[in-house]
């Protein structure tokens, strides 16, 4: 599958996965369910599936499935640090609305 924007990880999130994450590789995916029908899963993970698109800089690595990357085309992954609270965060131009959290999203499809 050829994207026609890939989603791109900023320098932020990728230090954060730096000091984080024992083996400095983060899987996103995206999967069925949340208030708005689609949610954002965060894992650190070892092993990197054959499908998987990888986002490297130095050692560290963002892995998404071939699956989630339709739904990520043009995103841009985040590290947030706030009051409330920290985490890892998806602006994502191809969410239609998303809830509160920030970790659930709808999703419409442009067959373009």
């Amino acid at each position: 599958m050829k994207l026609r924007i890939p989603p791109t990880v900023t320098d932020r999130a990728f230090k954060k996965i730096a000091v984080s994450c024992n083996s400095k590789t983060l899987r996103i995916a995206v999967k069925g369910g949340g208030c708005s029908g689609f949610q954002y899963v965060f894992n650190v993970v070892e092993k990197v599936n054959d499908n998987d698109q990888v986002f490297q800089k130095d050692d560290c690595r963002v892995i998404i499935d071939k699956t989630s990357l339709q739904f990520l085309e043009g995103a841009e992954i985040d590290y947030s640090e706030e009051l409330i609270g920290s985490s890892f965060k998806v602006n994502n131009p191809n969410a239609t609305s998303s809830c509160g959290c920030g970790t659930s999203f709808s999703f419409t499809p442009s067959f373009k």
